[in-house]
């Protein structure tokens, strides 16, 4: 899929939440990320992006998404630039609105990564460019992108295919994840500890969700199975709680029996090997986390040049 034979517009477009994008406009976009990893794969330049500039502002430390972003910005030949809160005024005082009118003079388009998901939506309100959510403690939307070009990868048709989210509901990745899953056509379980399922809300909204607190139930018959680590950034102060409610929810090799014998596993990365996760699994034949990082860099060049080019 070229931007030229697009049916969808999201130029000029704010995505801050998996919700943004309607089913049409994801699947134009993975459409287009697994054309740009082939053409990079072949090493066949596309400068879709030439001229124009990301700023990119990181409240949160970060690998994948800065490295992704700035390598992506390379490849599509344009130019990003890199700010911690720290580097700004924003760090001094200068209210997020203010730094969106300014930042909005200087470059085609900005990315953030923030604590609270309304710094995210005050800089949008702003901001006279597209903003892109990089992370917030609610949503991860560029993670679910990522993580159904590995699936549609995997799997093929995701229409009628089986999700299980395992471990902390209420985590930002698993909120995008549903989303994303559900306008796909995926049938998604959420196994979670009573207390930490997601958000009634963002629930409602991605449709038929099956919740449970039995993570075996989840993974029945799973396609793929997904997990992310139990104590976020920003709840650091929580993690006793959380590692005593969350330790029956490891994604291991038992838990997995119950799944089908092709299925994925699916992590974001970093993992706490140990307590979300195993080494043996992650690192197993049945892992994609190493495509999904990956596939970090390819859907979001094809997000930034579906909302800028």
């Amino acid at each position: 899929m070229l931007l030229a034979t697009a049916t969808t517009d999201l130029l000029g477009r704010d995505v801050l939440t998996a919700a943004d994008l309607d089913s049409d406009e994801l699947t134009e976009l993975l459409d287009l990320a697994d054309h740009l990893k082939r053409l990079q794969a072949e090493r066949v330049p596309h400068r879709l992006l030439a001229g124009h500039t990301l700023v990119m502002i990181f409240q949160k430390p970060s690998t994948r998404t800065r490295v992704s972003f700035e390598v992506g910005m390379t490849q599509l030949g344009g130019t990003a630039v890199n700010l911690s809160a720290d580097d700004m005024q924003l760090g001094r005082g200068e209210s997020i609105e203010d730094t969106g009118l300014v930042l909005s003079r200087y470059a085609d388009a900005v990315m953030i990564r923030a604590h609270e998901h309304e710094h995210v939506e005050r800089l949008a309100a702003a901001a006279s460019v597209p903003v892109i959510n990089g992370l917030t403690d609610r949503h991860h939307p560029c993670q679910a992108l990522a993580d159904a070009q590995t699936l549609r990868e995997r799997l093929g048709d995701l229409r009628g295919r089986r999700l299980a989210w395992i471990g902390d509901g209420c985590n930002n990745v698993c909120h995008s994840l549903i989303t994303v899953a559900a306008q796909l056509g995926m049938e998604v379980h959420v196994a979670s500890p009573l207390g930490l399922e997601p958000d009634a809300a963002i629930l409602a909204a991605a449709g038929d969700v099956a919740v449970t607190d039995d993570p075996r139930d989840a993974v029945a018959g799973a396609d793929a199975v997904a997990t992310d680590v139990w104590t976020s950034m920003g709840w650091e102060a929580e993690r006793e709680q959380r590692i005593a409610a969350l330790a029956p929810y490891q994604v291991n090799e038992q838990l997995l029996r119950g799944a089908r014998p092709d299925h994925v596993v699916l992590h974001c990365l970093p993992a706490h090997y140990g307590e979300e996760i195993t080494h043996a699994v992650l690192h197993g034949p049945r892992s994609a986390a190493w495509d999904e990082a990956e596939n970090r860099l390819h859907a979001q060049k094809a997000l930034m040049a579906m909302v800028m080019a």
